[in-house]
């Protein structure tokens, strides 16, 4: 006897239910399945009922019907690699070839081809986009190359190191983010980029060397002779203030030796500086002193100022000539006072009073010089004449009445009147 009513299995994956079922069971256990060219045994069950029989055999469809639905779901939703899913596609059409299930095995397969097209065409796509993506990373690459190579290729004594060594880092920083992060590059393509870019940082670890080589030699030079300018400033202690010429001279040709490296220059620079600081406190010491034994000095000088000053109100030049002159005597015996910025203002200001008692003295000699005095007597004359002559015109026009001379007369006669006045007439 052979059970052969069933329903289709209940799944978003069966086709709608037929009037013949997929599945019978015959006497003896044996289960077989429907498909286009007749019924094909998938096993036997004789341990149990058919309708269990059924039951396991449409498990098994259940099965392959959600391996197929999660194959589709995985293609729908994207990010997974599209090579991978044809494998699992090929794998699932293989599996349901003869596959041991009761349920429409023909149109589940149907669906894996169906999917299988469709990741034939997105692999397709899928090729050309990696193939965009390995030409950019291949220019991204060849980038990174070319930035290092300039690099290389740079003048090593124009070369800020430190950048340069960043701005290198930096390039391998990236290349490895690249080859971790972005696609495979051909071998031959990523082994010819390598080679250049490895090349590169080579050159420029090689310059970097021989820089701070010839730096460290051009340091060593300098710093032996600001070692010898050090030693030189320092055995000047003994001179004290009358080595200071000296000690700048020295310093003269710290200026112009170079740079020692900043560790070495600062340490030679911190023991010249204290030799010149000593021969300069020397000199202060000496100053203060000075200032010390000038402070009697400089009140003799300022009362001395004092009494200078009054010259200007002697009307006698004589008189005043001769206090000055005293006073100048007096001023040269006191000597020098200290600091000198005291006997510059102290010297100033007496020369002041000198320039203008000379200038009163200038005026005097001019105004009573013989030949002056003589020119501005006959000036006078010719003056006084001039204007008894047009006072004698101004009366004439005066009584003829007329107009035009009385004016004539007038002006020329205030004119010569103004001159004698300014005369002293």
């Amino acid at each position: 006897m052979t059970a052969a009513a069933e329903s289709t299995p209940e799944s978003a994956t069966e086709p709608a239910p037929e009037t013949e079922p997929w599945g019978r069971v015959d006497d003896d256990g044996t289960v077989s399945v429907r498909e286009a060219d007749g019924w094909r045994v998938v096993g036997q069950y004789p341990d149990g009922s058919a309708e269990e029989a059924l039951a396991y055999y449409r498990r098994k469809f259940s099965d392959l019907a959600s391996e197929v639905a999660l194959l589709e779901v995985r293609h729908r939703h994207g990010g997974a690699s599209t090579a991978d899913l044809r494998a699992a596609a090929k794998a699932l059409h293989a599996k349901l070839q003869d596959a041991a299930a009761v349920g429409n095995l023909a149109a589940l397969d149907a669906r894996v081809l169906s999917l299988t097209g469709a990741l034939t065409e997105a692999t397709a796509t899928e090729a050309a986009a990696q193939r965009l993506a390995v030409e950019d990373a291949v220019r991204a690459r060849t980038e990174l190359v070319e930035k290092a190579e300039a690099l290389a290729a740079r003048d090593p004594h124009s070369v800020q190191w430190k950048q340069a060594s960043a701005d290198l880092a930096s390039l391998f920083d990236q290349w490895q983010a690249q080859q971790q992060n972005g696609p495979r590059l051909p071998k031959s393509t990523g082994q010819q980029l390598w080679k250049r870019f490895r090349d590169a940082r080579a050159t420029v670890d090689k310059h970097r060397r021989e820089f701070y080589a010839e730096q460290d030699e051009a340091h060593k030079t300098v710093r032996d002779q600001k070692v010898r300018l050090v030693e030189k400033a320092e055995a000047l202690a003994p001179k004290g203030e009358d080595g200071i010429a000296t000690y700048r001279e020295l310093l003269d040709q710290w200026k112009t030796a170079g740079r020692a490296g900043k560790k070495a220059d600062d340490a030679l620079w911190a023991r010249f500086k204290a030799a010149g600081d000593a021969l300069y406190g020397a000199r202060g010491e000496r100053e203060a002193a000075d200032a010390e034994a000038s402070r009697e000095k400089l009140h003799a000088k300022r009362a001395l100022l004092d009494q200078a000053r009054v010259i200007a109100d002697e009307p006698d030049l004589v008189k005043a000539r001769s206090a000055l002159t005293e006073i100048q005597r007096q001023w040269d015996d006191i000597g020098r006072v200290f600091p000198q910025d005291k006997e510059r203002a102290l010297e100033d200001d007496l020369r002041r009073i000198e320039t203008a008692l000379r200038g009163r003295e200038e005026t005097d000699w001019k105004r009573n010089n013989p030949e002056t005095k003589a020119r501005a007597d006959e000036m006078t004359r010719q003056l006084t004449e001039a204007i008894q002559k047009l006072e004698d015109e101004l009366s004439k026009a005066n009584k003829s009445g007329d107009e035009a001379a009385i004016a004539k007369a007038t002006e020329a006669l205030d004119a010569r009147r103004a001159w004698l006045t300014a005369l002293g007439g």
